[in-house]
Formats: structure tokens, sequence, C-alpha cells
């Protein structure tokens, strides 16, 4: 009995979308990491997608915002089924094919787009650095749209999915122009951070986090992998998918990164956002982290005519007190003070007062929708704090500009 199985070759026994190549194995696979990838996504950020949708603003940025949000898993639900369906027949894929590289292109210049407008906001609405921006993003558009005319059929049996592969090699110049892009953002990001530092240092990990490197650096690396595949990878014959492999993985960490990016924006999403480390930024409004008023981080220190009728009054010296940065309405830079109680120093965020830092009114409420304390009858708000047991007393005006 065992001789004769040893010469029966069992895959005649198996239909055609079981017998597949170890490379068209390793495609399915990671379609099915891209699944879940899109859908766990959208789970995890459905509340926070409800908060933004909430704010009155439709700026671009929330606008992009849903875009990615929807058109993302759509795509891909309605991609993985002709993946997936045993009865995708080759006629109905030729006429199908073209589905995923055009939504794609959408996708991919939507994030670009909003990567854009959050890094012209980044740099102070430099219209430099947005002219820059915009014309890596017009080369992209392009790049994608002409590529996608050049995308046909892999040749796979009935069964076997239905996948777009590219006509020539140089094709792969669809997903090298985002990746050229997404470069030149993380770099930008890079940039703009340690500028930053150099003027105001702060904890390493904590810029990281703040700027959000860690979400351009996902965006350009994932990118850059999908080109090795387009360039570096060489197929084994027609029907090899090889070089596709990776393209929609990348889509999906492309967008969901995109989406993190916009959520990370503190306070109105109009005209890019605020920038945390900006030495120079106004905004108000309402954004995907509640509602927010903000003046310039780092103003000019000697303005005294900013005050009106009402003094800071204080037991000590203005100077040695500290504010926190825990509303919306309260932006500070860093200063160390000397702890009156044990001479130690501890870092505080301030508000310096002289230099008319503007306070929310009653309706002002922080990112968890606590008030502020109030200090006056006035209807000002300010939270204040004093490193040691001196006790301070602050009033100010609320109309402070």
């Amino acid at each position: 009995m065992a001789s004769a199985l040893d010469g029966l070759d069992i895959s005649a026994l198996l239909p055609p979308s079981l017998l597949l190549s170890p490379r068209l194995s390793a495609h399915k696979y990671l379609m099915v990491c891209t699944l879940t990838v899109a859908a766990w996504d959208t789970l995890v950020l459905s509340p926070r997608t409800w908060k933004l949708m909430k704010t009155s603003e439709w700026p671009f940025l929330k606008i992009a915002y849903h875009i990615l949000r929807y058109l993302m898993p759509i795509e891909f639900t309605i991609t993985a089924v002709a993946f997936f369906d045993t009865d995708f027949s080759l006629a109905r894929c030729n006429k199908f094919y073209l589905f995923e590289p055009i939504c794609t292109v959408v996708l991919m210049c939507v994030a670009s787009a909003s990567l854009a407008v959050r890094l012209y906001a980044v740099y102070d609405r430099s219209k430099l650095v947005m002219g820059l921006l915009g014309g890596f993003l017009f080369l992209q558009i392009v790049a994608m749209g002409v590529c996608t005319a050049f995308y046909k059929v892999v040749p796979l049996a009935t069964g076997q999915g239905c996948i777009a592969g590219p006509q020539f090699n140089w094709v792969g110049v669809y997903w090298l122009a985002p990746t050229l892009f997404y470069a030149f953002c993380l770099a930008l990001a890079v940039t703009r951070s340690a500028q930053v530092q150099k003027v105001k240092p702060t904890n390493l990990w904590k810029l990281f986090l703040r700027d959000g490197l860690n979400l351009y650096g996902a965006i350009f690396l994932v990118n850059l992998i999908n080109v090795v595949f387009w360039f570096v990878i060489t197929p084994t014959g027609p029907e090899d998918a090889i070089k596709t492999i990776c393209t929609s993985i990348t889509a999906v960490l492309t967008t969901t990164m995109t989406l993190r990016v916009i959520l990370n924006v503190k306070g109105s999403l109009v005209s890019g956002g605020s920038y945390g480390g900006s030495f120079n930024t106004s905004q108000s409004g309402n954004g995907p982290n509640g509602t927010y008023s903000q003046q310039a981080r780092n103003p000019p220190t000697n303005v005294p005519h900013q005050l009106s009728s009402r003094q800071v009054q204080s037991t000590t010296n203005a100077q040695n007190i500290g504010y926190s940065n825990d509303h919306p309405g309260q932006v500070g830079g860093k200063k160390e003070q000397a702890n009156w109680a044990n001479g130690e120093e501890e870092e505080e965020e301030e508000v310096d007062v002289k230099a008319g830092y503007m306070v929310d009114d009653l309706s002002a409420r922080d990112h968890y929708g606590e008030k502020p304390q109030r200090l006056d009858d006035d209807g000002a708000f300010l939270r204040a704090k004093t490193t040691g047991g001196i006790g301070v007393k602050v009033s100010v005006d609320r109309d402070i500009k």
C-alpha cells in the first residue's frame, strides 16, 4: 500500500484555488494581514472619529481624515473579495483589475496632501515649504496617474485570485514617487524638531512622540520596503505577482499612520493646526482633542501695555510663579525654578503674565472636560501653582490680548 501511494501525485486531485505557488501563498497571507490591520484600525479609531465628527469646523484635514477613514476599508474589502473568491473568473478580472490601483492613487494622494498641509503648519505657514511640498505632490499625482494605465491582469487560474501587475518594470515609479515624497516629509519633520530642540530643549522621547516622528518614519519605511520589492525582486514568470506583494499593506499602513498624524494635532485643524514646538502660533477653535484656544508659545517678554486696568498682584516676584499647561488657552514655555522649600530645581510649565497670555472664559474646558480653577469673579480662569508654601494671589483681566 505504501509503495502504491509513493508514486501518486496528490496535487492532481486538488482544485486550482489550493494549488498555489509559495510566492502566491505568501501574497494571500499578507492580504489577510492587511485586512486584519484595516479592520482593527477601523474599530480602534471609531471613538476618536466620532469626536472629530462632532466638531463644528470642516477644514481640509478633517475632510481628508474622513475620506481616508472610510475609503480604505471599503477598497480593500472589495479587493479581498476578488482575491479570495474561487469563482472569480479571468474574464471578470479583466474588467475589475484596475479598481485597486485607481483607489490606491486616491488614498495615497489624499494622505500626501494631508501631510503637506500639516507640515505647512509646522513650519509656521512657510510658502517655501508649501511650494516644495506642492511640487512633490504634483509629481506624485502625475506619476501615479500615468503608471495606472500600464497595469495588467496577472494570468492566474480561476480560483487563484484577481491581481493587477505591472506591464513593465518602470511602472514601479507608481510607488517610487510617493516614497520620495514621504522621505522629504520625514526630513522636514526631523529638521523642524531639531530646530526646536536647540531653542527649547526637552526630553527626546517626548519630542519624538509630540512631533509624530515615529509616524512619519513608519510611513517612509513601509513605502521603502515596497519599492525594494518592485525594483529588486525578480519574478519567476508572468504568473508571479511578487512585485505587488506589499502594495496592499503599504497603502493600509500609510493611511492609518496619516490618520494618526491628523489626530495628533492639538487644537483646531484649520490651516493644518498648531505645532507644539512653534515659536509663534495662534490658533483657536475645535479640534480632534477638544476645544482649544492658544496664542504664541514664545512671545516677546516685555509687553507691559498688554495688561489693562487690573495688574498682577503678588506677595513675591511674578517671575517665580509657575503655571500649568494642562488646559486650553494656557500655553507657555519651559522654565526651571528654584524650589523654595528645599532648594531643588524643578521644571514647570509657565504662563508669562507680563507677556499677555490669553486665558479662557467660563466655557473653557481642558481636553478631559474639566474646568480650570477660577481665580477671580470676572470669569477669568487660570490654574496657578507655586513651588513652595508661599501664598500667591494673581488677578488677571479677562480682556488681556
